[in-house]
């Protein structure tokens, strides 16, 4: 497993602090817009989706080089930026199906992101801040479970997966206050 624990310049938390307050940011306006638009699939909401795992693509690119400036390891979210890519594929062409796709497609990528992020946290944990990323990525890994069952009931909708993102953006504003916290040493 990869870790950073004894090896991580005081650069890398103060990056992923700006990196999540982003984060967060980018989760709570991309919730609100997929809100507006979640009861059918239309041009915004398709590239609101799209844009969603593209995002995450560009934040673990950015994790990636702040980590390998660093000297530290990059393995597991190299991982998440190929997952991340391929859920775009994946979302792009459940697209043309309709919701349920969709939602089948959200929940594969909302397990294995979720995986990830509760590796990476896990590895990342001596940091501080990391104990909100590790649960995130645990509750990630469950509502991905539950995107998948909405997918077979009678009426899915969008709107679970503009709530998935805000409390995930959430998670981000805790673990960004609470490196913070680390930081100043309180």
């Amino acid at each position: 497993m990869d870790t950073l624990v004894g090896t991580t310049p005081a650069s890398v938390p103060s990056a992923l602090r700006k990196l999540y307050f982003l984060r967060f940011t980018f989760a709570a306006v991309w919730a609100a817009l997929l809100f507006t638009t979640a009861e059918t699939l239309g041009a915004l909401s398709v590239t609101l989706l799209l844009v969603y795992p593209l995002f995450d693509v560009a934040a673990a690119v950015v994790d990636v080089r702040s980590v390998k400036a660093n000297g530290g390891p990059a393995r597991f979210l190299y991982v998440n930026i190929a997952i991340s890519s391929l859920a775009v594929i994946g979302l792009a062409a459940a697209a043309t199906s309709g919701i349920p796709a969709v939602l089948r497609v959200w929940g594969a990528w909302a397990i294995t992101s979720g995986l990830v992020q509760l590796v990476v946290g896990a590895g990342r944990r001596e940091l501080g801040g990391q104990w909100p990323m590790i649960i995130s990525g645990a509750l990630s890994t469950a509502a991905g479970t539950s995107f998948l069952a909405q997918a077979g009931g009678g009426d899915p909708e969008l709107g679970s997966l503009a709530g998935y993102a805000f409390l995930g953006g959430v998670f981000f504003l805790v673990s960004a206050l609470r490196l913070n916290r680390a930081r100043n040493g309180v």
